[in-house]
């Protein structure tokens, strides 16, 4: 067995400086190229313990590391996270959450962290842009202490004060958080390292406490077979030309040769197996951004690493499957594909459609959702077709009519079903950020219930009782117009009226609030209503308590609607009334 490096993914929302961090990691490593300290891969960055000493200097005092270096996701934040998958976790062993000090928490900051926290995957954060504090005086690639210490005393509390406002802010997120030079045990505290991508300052200890923790909990999970079968994960399929569809994979175990027979997962979920015609790495740094010159062809390939497979038939391989080395049986790899490919999600006929780019985002989107108790009936990786909308449309429950799309498009006949009124019945949140998807569904669910509770509301005859106030008979007849207040529950225009013996007096006609026209009345409105066919003093009289009548068929119904306190006392009320007539009403 041998040790191999760890694979670090680095998150954060967008402009926090994911990408400034890299190019500086890499930009400290040009100035000396003979020992090639520093290699830049298809959609990683590796940084060999060399590199790593040379930066933090003074700052490891132990060089006898086991651990060969880092490789850094290089792809944005989260999105790759969630993409890279190996048998059904997450690929990353370590995470750095970037986070702009002077913005705090945002969107895609609190959506990696409910990423991190599914996945228990170990994580530092980066306090990026202490450069950008007012007063501010930057030291270029500075450890994080000198350049603190060399601060004004001012600079320094509004530092610590920032800090103080981010360990606050990810309490709430339910993680303890603190600077790392004050941490006892890292085990139980995620470290915080203030520093500036753009000026290097604090980089060092940020690589220092990642090769720490890498070395001193990580060092079993790292355990690799030497020259063992190679086991990746595809983090993006390209059309290059020249060389046609191929995967950008990151390899984590074993070894990839030139010639290879690989099994490698598709957006049918049945295993492809074909064979390497070449492994792909690019040239020095100095020459990676001609696109004639861009790659070394190279015979193999040992974990971790990131290369660009190229191969026949790769069309329909999709972001996110696994891919296996045979060596030995076929039939046996391509079962632990087949394994693999399949989704833990458990589905139901009434829950929500569920489509995103990949398997690693699919399991991220069904995690938030299950937590929140919300089935799904199906969950697939792709863009949004016309079968997708229509199976929607065929969800009994108004709530459940709902289609999520995950950084993927709607077909354009998708999109026409979706605009024809047979479509429109069905509700589709789009979006790049899981949890922000959610929580609109959260609050578009609370909403479309409240809507659906006043439709029924509408159809069915609620309870009321009413009370006829004393002065106010504007009319006494044809039709009789009196001012009333309504005690409990509700009334409508169309509603009969009953008074305490069950006795009919009619039916309101119309409802007025102020002088205008008003569809109904809750309790404690005072309004005016007029009655067709009855007679002030005959048929009812001041102060007499009336009450809304309601059909018998309602009445059962109403056991299924929620109903407030006072609505079910007047109901109990209204029951009582009508069973002096007939014993079994409403049974």
């Amino acid at each position: 067995m041998t040790i191999r490096q760890p694979i670090v993914s680095v998150l954060g929302h967008v402009d926090h400086g994911k990408t400034t961090l890299l190019d500086n990691i890499r930009g400290s490593a040009i100035v000396d190229r003979e020992a090639g300290k520093i290699t830049q891969h298809i959609g990683a960055t590796e940084v060999p313990i060399e590199t790593i000493n040379d930066i933090c200097g003074k700052l490891l005092t132990d060089k006898g590391f086991k651990i060969k270096g880092l490789l850094f996701i290089d792809t944005p934040g989260h999105h790759a996270f969630t993409t890279l998958r190996a048998r059904g976790g997450s690929l990353a062993d370590l995470a750095v959450l970037m986070i702009d000090i002077n913005e705090g928490l945002k969107p895609q900051t609190i959506e990696s962290i409910h990423i991190l926290k599914q996945h228990k995957t170990p994580f530092v954060i980066a306090a990026n842009k202490v450069d950008r504090i007012n007063g501010w005086v930057s030291i270029d690639d500075r450890a994080c202490m000198e350049t603190i210490q060399g601060q004004l005393p001012e600079v320094q509390e509004v530092l610590n004060n920032m800090l103080y406002k981010l360990v606050g802010q990810m309490f709430e997120e339910g993680l303890q958080v603190e600077r790392y030079d004050r941490i006892k045990d890292f085990r139980k505290t995620i470290a915080i390292i203030p520093m500036s991508a753009k000026t290097g300052e604090g980089i060092a200890d940020l690589l220092m406490v990642l090769i720490g923790l890498a070395q001193r909990f990580l060092e079993d999970q790292l355990e690799a077979e030497e020259g063992g079968a190679g086991e990746g994960t595809v983090l993006e399929v390209k059309e290059e030309r020249g060389l046609g569809t191929t995967i950008d994979t990151i390899i984590y175990n074993g070894v990839v040769r030139k010639n290879d027979t690989i099994v490698v997962g598709t957006a049918s979920n049945k295993p492809l197996v074909t064979k390497v015609k070449a492994l792909l790495k690019p040239k020095p740094l100095d020459e990676i951004r001609d696109p004639r010159e861009r790659f070394d062809s190279v015979q193999e390939v040992s974990a971790a690493a990131g290369v660009k497979i190229t191969a026949p038939t790769l069309e329909n391989v999709i972001a996110g499957v696994p891919v296996r080395v045979v060596r030995g049986s076929l039939d046996e790899i391509v079962k632990k594909v087949e394994k693999e490919l399949q989704l833990g999600i458990e589905t139901s006929e009434n829950g929500v459609i569920v489509k995103a780019d990949a398997i690693g985002s699919l399991e991220a989107m069904a995690f938030e959702l299950e937590n929140l108790e919300f089935q799904i009936k199906k969950a697939e990786v792709g863009d949004v077709s016309r079968r997708d909308i229509i199976d929607a449309m065929t969800i009994q429950d108004p709530l459940r009519k709902v289609l999520f799309a995950f950084n993927v498009k709607l077909t354009p006949e998708a999109k026409s079903v979706l605009e024809s009124c047979e479509g429109q019945s069905v509700k589709t949140f789009e979006g790049k950020v899981i949890y922000k998807l959610v929580e609109d569904y959260q609050e578009w669910y609370v909403q479309r219930k409240r809507e659906l509770e006043n439709e029924k509301r509408g159809q069915v005859v609620f309870p009321g009782m009413i009370k006829i106030l004393q002065d106010c008979v504007f009319r006494v007849c044809k039709p009789a117009i009196v001012g009333v207040r309504v005690l409990a529950g509700r009334i409508r225009a169309g509603r009969a009226l009953i008074r305490e013996d069950g006795r009919v007096i009619g039916k309101i006609k119309s409802i007025q609030r102020e002088s205008k026209s008003v569809k109904e009345g809750i309790m404690g409105d005072e309004l005016a209503i007029s009655i067709p066919n009855a007679t002030v003093g005959r048929q009812f009289k001041v102060e007499d308590i009336l009450y809304v009548d309601i059909p018998e068929s309602h009445a059962t119904q109403l056991a299924n609607v929620n109903l407030s306190i006072e609505e079910k006392e007047v109901l109990e009320k209204i029951i009582k009334i009508k069973r002096k007539e007939k014993f079994c009403w409403g049974m």
